[in-house]
């Protein structure tokens, strides 16, 4: 048992009257000896539902991550002069509503603007649909990178994803936890901000319930990093602009002048408004992917074009949403964000083959 870890749990876990928030440092510690496992695992599940029920502040968010970015992975700088897109999601999927980011990020990089995303496997409470499965259906296997073949797949293509599992084993042994409480735990609310990569970044945080969006803010300007962030009250609380209703959205930035711009977007103020397509079997949804990417008119095309016209936007691919929509659409019907999934595919293939090479001449 960790004596220093049985006071910080002792600190959060003492109820409405005595109980007490950590401090950035405090909150640091605590997950350091969680993701370390100096924490037995009892004292883990018992401070991540009393965590839950007291609510996680700015400032723990902060000290929390500090702990990743001391002890996760990071993409280095890839001599970009934009600032990487982090497009982050629930790590426990989609059930309801079909994930448009894996879309968007080929809009976005195609464009010439670099896109990072991660995540895991299939992860308790939700079970929902990961983001690397689509990805697999899609050609596009993630999972069997090291970081290092990340970052040439990301400085080649600009496109990047951090799996979990195997850039991040501490982290995802924590995930066992989340299905034996049954709920959960703030944990949840860090990977919506956690930004993998060393250089200048926008992170996008997806959120459901306001009172997340002001943690998030506060996280953000507590850290002073990234350089710019997104909050977006989004499909299923990924960073997905819904069209069936008007999306809630906070344009940020970090650092000494950090501010944030509320806006408020219609898609029908842009003839946009329409269903959010439902989650139907993976196999159909990958169907209808491939066909967005030749150019299908379909919702879900109508869809990924509303999402990669105001991310190019954000980006500052184009001066305004109308144009960034205009250039979503141009991508997509002129095949080249089809070009850029192959262009992903055969540097992950290249990739493989040269292994394939050192070994037989080793």
């Amino acid at each position: 048992m960790s004596d220093a870890f049985r006071e910080l749990l002792r600190k959060v876990g003492s109820g409405p009257h005595t109980g007490k928030n950590l401090n950035r440092s405090e909150a640091a510690a605590a997950t350091r000896m969680m993701l370390l496992q100096e924490a037995t695992p009892a004292q883990i599940g018992a401070f991540m539902i009393a965590h839950r029920i007291k609510r996680p502040t700015g400032e723990e968010l902060a000290g929390m991550l500090d702990a990743y970015a001391e002890l996760g992975p990071q993409l280095q700088p890839i001599g970009s002069e934009q600032a990487v897109l982090v497009l982050s999601s629930p790590y426990d999927g989609r059930s309801r509503t079909a994930p448009i980011s894996p879309l968007t990020a080929l809009i976005v990089a195609a464009a010439g603007y670099p896109v990072i995303m991660h995540g895991g496997d299939r992860m308790p409470t939700k079970q929902g649909l990961p983001l690397v499965e689509v990805w697999q259906g899609l050609g596009i296997d993630w999972t069997r990178l090291t970081l290092e073949q990340v970052q040439q797949v990301l400085a080649t293509t600009q496109l990047g994803f951090v799996y979990l599992p195997q850039h991040f084993p501490q982290a995802h042994g924590l995930v066992p936890y989340r299905d034996q409480i049954g709920k959960r735990p703030p944990f949840a609310t860090l990977e919506l901000l956690w930004g993998p990569y060393a250089g200048s970044a926008n992170i996008v945080s997806g959120f459901v319930h306001p009172p997340t969006e002001v943690m998030l803010q506060d996280a953000f300007q507590l850290r002073g990093f990234p350089a710019y962030f997104t909050t977006v009250k989004g499909l299923e609380g990924s960073c997905d602009l819904p069209r069936d209703r008007t999306a809630i959205i906070g344009l940020g930035q970090g650092g000494a002048d950090f501010f944030l711009e509320r806006l408020l977007l219609a898609p029908r103020d842009y003839d946009f408004a329409g269903i959010d397509v439902p989650l139907e079997e993976t196999t159909q949804l990958i169907a209808e992917m491939q066909a967005v990417l030749q150019g299908d008119g379909s919702e879900l095309g109508r869809s990924a074009i509303w999402n990669g016209g105001f991310y190019l936007w954000r980006c500052g691919a184009c001066a305004d949403l109308a144009t960034g929509l205009t250039q979503a659409e141009a991508l997509l019907t002129q095949g080249q964000a089809a070009a850029q999934l192959q262009k992903v595919q055969q540097a992950i293939a290249g990739l493989a083959s040269d292994l394939q090479d050192h070994a037989f001449t080793g």
